[in-house]
């Protein structure tokens, strides 16, 4: 009993405190609907790259910045409005039209996917080596509001009307051969499983769609395994250029690195040709706090990045690249600079 009194008087005496407390937690708890963009930092590539079962050798490193989004709680909301290099955006201004959160958490788990193959892709074409696309995968990134189908995020089209799909070109082919309002009949991969599925052809913007978005993954045969890991809280496409980077310098074994702290963003294709990304700010910001000697951004971004940079008396290099090849003469030192 006289234990149970002294922790009684110590709670009375203190309960305010603890009402502050509980207060503080269920501020975290409960959501609202904003996010928070803020500074992130880079993500390290030569931990995260095999070629042969063997790390990148070089001397120096390669980045991949990355952006902080924190679904909105009433105490990170409060500091965004404080905070000069935290933003508070709606979280719908996040998504899709008609997206919900876990159909935009499979979108962008699809497009780090893609990403990932595409830089393999324009890294073995850059490297001049031998390869083959193969086991191509059509997958449901989008489905907009007006559709009528029973297609869902995540699903990954094996047919279309009966005959095998190895491209999405395939399908807008067929989608062009119906009439508005016919029902294209389709086989999804789903969950493991293949299962039937349809979509309505639809009129949009004065043009025959079926009201969904897709993105292609494959794998590659190739003589060199390349493997690539990546976290369950990583996601999208703006890593596409570093990752192709890096596995080029692990596939010549080129130091082109040479000492320096490599960090930069921006989409790839197969092609090695760079595209722009958001939250450049934020990416600007996070890596000079980690520190970096070059800065490597989209040609659509560059500005942007100048801006902050100039603006934050910043001392690394940023520079323009629209292409692959454009970053490996730059650290070949047959480029410009800014």
């Amino acid at each position: 009993m006289k234990l149970a009194n002294r922790i009684f008087n110590y709670i009375k005496d203190n309960v305010f405190y603890f009402i502050l407390i509980l207060l503080f937690l269920v501020m975290y708890v409960i959501k609202v609907p904003y996010d928070v963009e803020m500074p992130g930092g880079i993500i390290e590539l030569k931990d995260r790259i095999k070629i042969d079962d063997n790390r990148i050798d070089t001397s120096g490193s390669y980045g991949m910045a990355y952006v902080n989004v924190v679904q909105g709680s009433i105490p990170y909301v409060l500091g965004g409005l404080i905070v000069d290099d935290w933003d508070v955006v709606k979280s719908e201004d996040n998504l899709y039209p008609n997206e919900s959160i876990a159909d935009a958490s499979k979108r962008n788990k699809i497009y780090l996917e893609q990403s990932i193959d595409m830089a393999m892709l324009a890294a073995l074409k850059e490297a001049d080596r031998e390869y083959e696309i193969v086991n191509k995968k059509n997958n449901v990134l989008y489905i907009d509001k007006d559709a009528d189908t029973t297609l869902k995020v995540g699903d990954s089209i094996v047919s279309c009307e009966g005959k095998e799909i190895n491209d999405v070109s395939e399908i807008t082919k067929t989608i062009d051969e119906k009439k508005y309002n016919d029902v294209i009949e389709f086989v999804v991969l789903r969950n493991n499983r293949e299962v039937k599925a349809t979509a309505r052809v639809v009129k949009v913007d004065k043009k025959k769609r079926i009201g969904l978005l897709s993105a292609t993954t494959f794998d590659i045969d190739t003589d060199s395994k390349i493997v690539l890991d990546t976290k369950s809280s990583e996601s999208g496409p703006s890593g596409g250029m570093m990752m192709a980077l890096a596995i080029y310098e692990g596939l010549t074994n080129k130091d082109l690195a040479n000492g320096r702290k490599i960090v930069g963003t921006g989409t790839i294709d197969m092609d090695g040709n760079v595209g722009d990304i958001g939250g450049i700010k934020y990416k600007v910001i996070g890596a000079y706090k980690k520190g970096l000697d070059v800065f490597f951004v989209p040609e659509g971004n560059y500005k942007e990045a100048l801006k902050v940079k100039k603006e934050k008396k910043y001392d690394f290099e940023i520079v323009s690249v629209k292409n692959l090849k454009d970053a490996i003469r730059y650290l070949e030192g047959d480029a410009y600079e800014e």
